[in-house]
């Protein structure tokens, strides 16, 4: 199993790194870096994990992550099924004191501070705000030097004074992920987005990282601020939104493809978790679309 990547922090010469990632699919481990990262989805769809936050992701979703938060975008199972699906995104990563000691700390930047502190919680880039920024990201990977740090600067101040930003995490989130639980928490994540669609048991899990269930338990709502069955039901209906997305499927093919083995166990579930039922939400996706 694939150790979760803690990456290596930016040179101390440069004030960020970009990258225009293209390939099959993104990297499908669990990690965390000390960096803040701007994200923005050009291709590709799946689910996206961000601190304890699962939902469905697809072209246009923009995010930015504070220092150390755990996130992956997992792509959708026929990205794993050499089809011939490509992804692409574009990625800022930037540290807290890009550009010198105290300089967060002039009252000019206070918006870019408060918005960074934000980002602590990971927060998601909507509507006109993201569309303007996806513009100004692309167009920032043919920049170096000065103008590329510029244009870092004015997209920071254009999202801190945009009121089209959403918290992705709940207040009080609390992330308690160390360099020391990173394997063991990526072969548990990994674990089970690969088992999630059919029985998931507890004990295997617990068994997996070498630790008694009840002391699993423990650890899992530790590190991820829920609990293991939370965690894999809010997986299972997450999958369903996106599935319900499409009419391919009826109600209780997607119930069986998520993992429930009753209609009656997942209309209950999903009505817990979306304060709606999978017939009405079929509706409304449809009605906006």
């Amino acid at each position: 199993m694939k150790q979760a990547i803690k990456k290596s922090p930016i040179s101390r010469a440069k004030c960020y790194r970009m990258n225009n990632l293209e390939a099959p699919h993104f990297d499908p481990h669990w990690h965390f870096h000390q960096e803040y990262q701007l994200v923005v989805v050009l291709k590709g769809s799946g689910t996206r994990f961000i601190g304890n936050d699962i939902r469905h992701f697809e072209s246009g979703d923009m995010v930015l992550t504070g220092a150390n938060l755990p996130h992956v975008w997992r792509n959708d199972e026929e990205y794993f099924q050499n089809l011939g699906l490509k992804t692409r995104c574009v990625v800022i990563y930037f540290s807290l004191d890009f550009m010198g000691d105290g300089f967060l700390s002039k009252d000019e930047m206070e918006g870019i501070s408060n918005l960074l502190e934000k980002a602590n919680r990971g927060l998601e880039v909507t509507n006109e705000t993201r569309d303007s920024i996806q513009e100004m990201m692309v167009s920032m990977l043919k920049q170096n030097g000065f103008d590329g740090v510029l244009s870092l600067l004015q997209i920071l101040n254009k999202l801190a004074n945009s009121d089209q930003l959403k918290y992705i995490n709940k207040k009080g989130y609390l992330n308690k992920v160390s360099d020391s639980d990173s394997k063991r928490m990526s072969a548990i994540h990994s674990f089970i987005l690969n088992n999630y669609r059919g029985t998931i048991r507890l004990n295997d899990v617990a068994q997996l990282a070498n630790l008694s269930p009840t002391s699993f338990s423990r650890y899992f709502k530790v590190h991820t601020n829920k609990t293991f069955s939370d965690f894999v039901a809010e997986l299972r209906i997450s999958t369903a939104c996106k599935l319900l997305h499409r009419n391919d499927l009826s109600i209780i093919q997607i119930a069986h493809e998520c993992g429930y083995k009753t209609l009656s166990n997942f209309n209950k579930k999903f009505k817990e978790i979306t304060d709606s039922n999978p017939l009405n939400y079929r509706k409304k996706y449809e009605k906006i679309g």
